[in-house]
């Protein structure tokens, strides 16, 4: 009976001993999350108006004269662009001033050699072209007269017994702005969901502000069947640019130059689009010291600088540009330019 007795505690005192022993075990480690992959940065964008001239009769029947829908489809590209966040698209201002300077006219919107020459002094990776091949009414659910069918047939004035959907359709490309190459192609097409006998109506009207210009951003524009479909083309073509990003190339250029005149804290350097300089860089600004020559040829093998501050490029053309230095300074011609 005792040796029964002893049997038992020791059963109980060695389960005890187990249990205690699973209790204190640190719990395993959860696995780490994984780390997002970083991402390289984003290609630099500049998105030209679209050419419109295959479509310029129905736009002219539809609105009653001629508007710059190409623009129109620019803006709200250059809206999505933005808003997916896959590229860094340069501010219509900078590229409305180089247009200009440039004297780069609507009849060249679609050329790949002259859009890349116009992206190089802008200082983008990419810039991306495109054309409006249609642009009004589904004119299959329409009859016309002796059964022909196609768009721009007739104009919206003439009322037919049939309700007719927009449609919408836009290509673009991207050219790269170092070799004017084609780097990839896009299609866009929308229809509307609504058919009626009139595409621009039933939208509170389209014409933005006192000067009844076409806006194509607003919201009374997007309200009609046209804008409906213009909204679902350009989306569509956004998308498609958004999905072409991560294999688009990325220059990396490397900036040396000197500082050629100095005006307070603005300076003009002796490089600029050609070279790679581009609106907004950050540019280090610096000041050689003392220069290491080799004693068996006395040739400079290296020179010793201190920087003088960073500055940031706010204009630039070909072979200059204009930067502004923060703090630091002063600055004096002939200091280092770099990136």
């Amino acid at each position: 009976m005792v040796r029964r007795l002893i049997a038992i505690c020791a059963c109980l005192l060695l389960n005890s001993a187990c249990l205690a022993q699973q209790q204190a075990a640190p719990a395993p480690a959860a696995t780490p999350a994984a780390a997002p992959q970083p991402q390289g940065p984003r290609k630099r964008v500049a998105v030209m108006n679209f050419e419109y001239g295959t479509v310029l009769t129905s736009v002219q029947q539809i609105f009653g004269s001629n508007q710059d829908v190409g623009k129109g489809i620019s803006d709200l590209l250059v809206m999505k662009l933005v808003t997916d966040g896959k590229y860094s698209v340069i501010e219509r201002a900078a590229l409305d001033k180089v247009l200009g300077e440039q004297n780069f006219s609507n009849s060249n919107r679609a050329d790949s050699s002259t859009a890349a020459k116009i992206g190089k002094v802008l200082g983008v990776d990419m810039i991306i072209i495109g054309s409006i091949t249609q642009f009004g009414r589904d004119d299959k659910k329409t009859t016309v007269g002796g059964g022909g069918y196609g768009l721009g047939k007739f104009g919206i004035g003439g009322v037919q017994s049939k309700n007719s959907k927009a449609v919408v359709a836009v290509t673009a490309r991207m050219i790269d702005t170092t070799t004017a190459e084609i780097l990839g192609v896009a299609e866009g097409m929308g229809e509307s969901s609504r058919g009626g006998t009139s595409l621009v109506g039933g939208g509170g009207g389209w014409s933005g502000g006192g000067g009844g210009g076409l806006d194509m951003s607003s919201s009374n524009f997007g309200a009609t069947i046209l804008g409906e479909a213009v909204h679902k083309a350009v989306d569509s073509l956004g998308q498609q640019l958004d999905d072409k990003a991560s294999a688009m190339p990325t220059h990396k250029v490397e900036i040396a130059g000197l500082v050629a005149d100095v005006s307070g804290n603005s300076l003009v350097i002796n490089v600029g689009s050609k070279a790679g300089v581009k609106m907004g860089d950050i540019l280090q600004i610096s000041r050689v010291v003392r220069t290491v020559k080799d004693p068996a040829t006395g040739k400079v093998i290296k020179s010793i600088t201190n920087k003088i501050g960073d500055a940031k490029v706010t204009e630039v053309d070909e072979n200059s540009a204009t930067v502004i230095l923060g703090e630091g300074g002063p600055a004096k011609v002939g200091d280092a330019v770099s990136n």
